[in-house]
């Protein structure tokens, strides 16, 4: 039986970072994945460019039954960190907005800089997991390569999204054969359905993006909005899903920080003649305002012929449009799973089982789900930083 120190499930973000960070002398580490290729969800995030951390990570970006999980790691690892990793390993990058920071060059650097800091740690890849037990010593792992008896054993295997690239349930099925609790997971950070009502405008403009600011169930988020053939997407709307619930409306500002009826209403006593379509496209793409007075019976109506109530109720309709969507496009698109592993179970320090020792659940599949933006890769370094110092 092949025998190791410490056995990592999972060659993603977490599991290539934690391998990295449990080196120490003499010590045997071994990451194994069934994937091909480690570090897939690097390789297609940021548009192939990687938005490895945000500088603006605090506790407060994160979703979990415990919101306060997550600040020891997260205080005992910071972007400052990895970004310093960054520019040793010679990685040019950029900030965006809002603190993104992206590779110049491909997200695969990324992806080389942890293979090279795993040092004399071994990666096997294609490798499937079939069984994980404990016969009260150790770790006992039956692999399609073999049976592995590890000391100790991180899972890092991440959620259920994105399943084309090998998302699957392993770890929390792992969890609760050894008892641990489950947060029940769903999609997070993924584009919104409409029924037919609502795709009737959708539908034709598809591919128009605007500016968009939501509130809902404690989220605030200003981004852009991007109508589909399914319904909505665009970085405000991957935002707010993670806060939305199935059966719950949506009340969108398609033009924050501007009161559209009063605007309106100005432009009449000044250019009454021009049509209300017109007057809206100053303010909105030209596709969007055509539809909107299309649907308010205004595609021809003169901005001077409009009494108040009028500009008043497309006013609402622009400021305070509200929806209802059907669903989400699932864990397909889904760039994040939310929900996991409890964090109850889990010691905030070490990410070890709380009645397993040895036993460390890092990044995804735990109860954290950051904000779109770098946020979840960052949870990554900082969870397995952790779990792979105290391992």
């Amino acid at each position: 039986m092949e025998q190791v120190d410490l056995l990592i499930l999972g060659a993603g973000a977490a599991g290539l970072f934690c391998a990295g960070s449990s080196l120490r002398q003499g010590r045997r580490v071994l990451a194994l994945d069934h994937a091909g290729d480690p570090g897939e969800k690097i390789r297609i995030s940021g548009g192939g460019r990687c938005n490895f951390t945000n500088l603006a990570t605090a506790p407060d970006r994160f979703l979990s039954q415990n919101p306060r999980f997550a600040a020891s790691a997260l205080s005992r690892y910071s972007p400052g960190d990895f970004v310093r990793l960054v520019d040793r390993a010679g990685i040019a990058w950029h900030e965006k907005t809002q603190g993104q920071l992206f590779c110049d060059g491909k997200a695969t650097q990324i992806t080389r800089m942890l293979l090279d800091r795993m040092g004399d740690a071994e990666l096997r890849m294609q490798t499937a997991i079939q069984q994980v037990r404990h016969d009260g010593t150790g770790f006992i792992i039956e692999a399609s390569g073999g049976t592995i008896r590890a000391a100790q054993l991180v899972v890092a295997t991440g959620g259920k999204s994105i399943p084309k690239i090998g998302a699957t349930g392993l770890a929390y099925e792992i969890a609760a054969q050894f008892g641990l609790r489950l947060v029940p997971t769903r999609a997070g950070l993924v584009p919104l359905t409409f029924a037919e009502q609502e795709l009737a405008l959708c539908r034709p403009l598809a591919g128009v993006s605007t500016e968009a600011e939501i509130r809902h169930n404690g989220g605030c988020f200003c981004d852009a909005l991007l109508f589909t053939h399914r319904g909505l997407s665009g970085p405000v709307i991957l935002q707010i899903s993670s806060f939305w619930r199935e059966g719950e409306d949506l009340r969108i500002d398609l033009a924050p920080g501007r009161d559209i009826a009063a605007e309106l209403k100005t432009a009449r006593g000044q250019a009454g003649r021009v049509n209300v379509t017109s007057a809206l496209g100053r303010i909105l793409p030209a596709r969007l305002a055509t539809a909107i007075c299309d649907e308010m019976g205004l595609a021809q109506a003169r901005l001077a012929d409009q009494p108040n109530a009028r500009l008043d109720a497309l006013g609402a309709r622009v400021n305070r449009w509200q929806v209802r969507p059907v669903g989400t496009e699932g864990y397909r698109t889904a760039e994040v799973t939310l929900g996991g592993i409890d964090t109850r179970d889990l010691d905030a320090r070490t990410m070890q089982a709380r009645k397993v020792p040895g036993l460390f659940f890092i990044g995804e599949c735990v109860d954290v789900t950051g904000w779109l933006g770098g946020y979840n890769f960052q949870w990554a370094w900082a969870s397995a930083d952790a779990a792979g110092r105290a391992a």
